[in-house]
């Protein structure tokens, strides 16, 4: 299965509200950061790349129709180029908003290298997204603010500008169904738009995984 939706928007701009629209959508399944930290051979390609080194896309990607967030958005014109049939959904949102969220949720759990008795998994998965996304997207400086929010805007003008303006959907999940499925070819849903992982939700979520 080749992919279908490519989601090219960093993460905190809904995708996991996005993940779930795909798949009720028939774009499924969709792949997402919570399939990464599900699969120890997956978080380990993931490190390779964060390093330089070469995977196949088609392996790390099959059984999926779409994917959504960190880490495949950080990769969105190669896989744009290796599936040239997919659509390409970039996810936005306000830049304050997005910085909020992200400062208040994945950040402080990627600044912090875990604890020596963490899994194994736990400080591949640290290692690789300060190396793909501290240093390789925000260069060191998240804590700059003015300079991760002109990473965040520099990125939508980059997908904007690479990507065939009729292949490409700039798409905030507050629009809910219509934008969305217009762009796909699909009926809207009768059911309302997902709403998932807000802040306190996701910062729940972290504390019921970290070693006690």
């Amino acid at each position: 299965m080749a992919l279908k939706v490519i989601g090219a928007g960093f993460g905190r701009t809904g995708t996991l509200s996005l993940k779930v629209a795909l798949e009720q959508l028939g774009f499924g399944p969709c792949y997402h950061m919570m399939e990464a930290m599900n699969r120890p051979h997956h978080m380990a390609m993931w490190h390779r790349l964060a390093f330089r080194k070469p995977v196949d896309w088609d392996l790390l990607f099959e059984g999926f129709a779409a994917t959504v967030d960190w880490p495949a958005a950080t990769y969105w014109r190669e896989l744009a180029d290796h599936y040239p049939e997919a659509k390409v959904l970039l996810s936005v949102r306000p830049l304050e908003a997005w910085w909020r969220s992200v400062n208040d949720t994945i950040y402080p759990v990627m600044k912090n290298t875990p604890r020596e008795d963490a899994p194994p998994m736990m400080k591949q998965q640290n290692e690789m997204a300060r190396k793909q996304l501290l240093e390789g997207t925000f260069g060191g400086k998240f804590e700059d603010k003015a300079h991760t929010l002109a990473v965040f805007q520099h990125h939508i003008d980059e997908v904007r500008a690479y990507i065939d303006p009729t292949r490409l959907l700039v798409f905030d999940v507050a629009e809910s169904w219509g934008p969305l499925c217009r762009f796909l070819g699909v009926p809207d849903p009768a059911t309302a738009f997902p709403r998932l992982n807000d802040t306190a939700t996701f910062q729940t979520m972290i504390k019921t995984m970290m070693p006690q």
